[in-house]
């Protein structure tokens, strides 16, 4: 069960940033949209663009990791406040080869061995809900909407 992944998965470099919010965006369109109102379509593409949050990555307060194969960014995650998951995309291409699953994993370590924390945190989109219950995260409470994002907030016990 514990065979080497083919993919290469590590923290993101600061000239990385674009690539994996564009990867981030043509996920989400790809499918998110059809779930969220234009309200929730703008309020994420504001997220992914702000500079404020691209500052935060540069001064290491916003940590990326990214998975690659053979130099091609499939994949990236993103955590924010030490333990809690802010984005998480996977090439459509690249679905159900364990990247979303191997990068949870990888953030997981991360989060417990440096940070010191028991724990994962998501928002999850209505998309996202069944990989992350596939995963080991647990509801926390209904479905919720806020600026238009439809999302369900869980954790996953480290």
């Amino acid at each position: 069960m514990n065979q080497e992944m083919p993919y290469e998965i590590r923290f993101a470099c600061q000239n990385e940033w674009e690539e994996a919010m564009g990867l981030a965006w043509k996920t989400f369109l790809e499918f998110e949209t059809n779930d969220y109102p234009l309200e929730g379509i703008r309020s994420f593409e504001d997220f992914i663009t702000d500079s404020g949050l691209k500052r935060m990555f540069d001064m290491g307060k916003y940590q990326m990791m990214v998975a690659f194969d053979q130099g091609k960014m499939i994949g990236m995650i993103t955590l924010r406040n030490e333990m809690h998951i802010s984005l998480l995309f996977v090439d459509e291409r690249y679905h159900r080869h364990g990247i979303g699953r191997a990068l949870i994993q990888k953030m997981a370590d991360y989060v417990k061995s440096e940070l010191g924390k028991s724990r994962l945190t998501v928002n999850s989109s209505p998309y996202g809900v069944g990989f992350y219950h596939r995963v080991g995260f647990r509801d926390l409470g209904p479905e919720k909407q806020q600026d238009g994002i439809i999302y369900t907030p869980m954790e996953y016990r480290l």
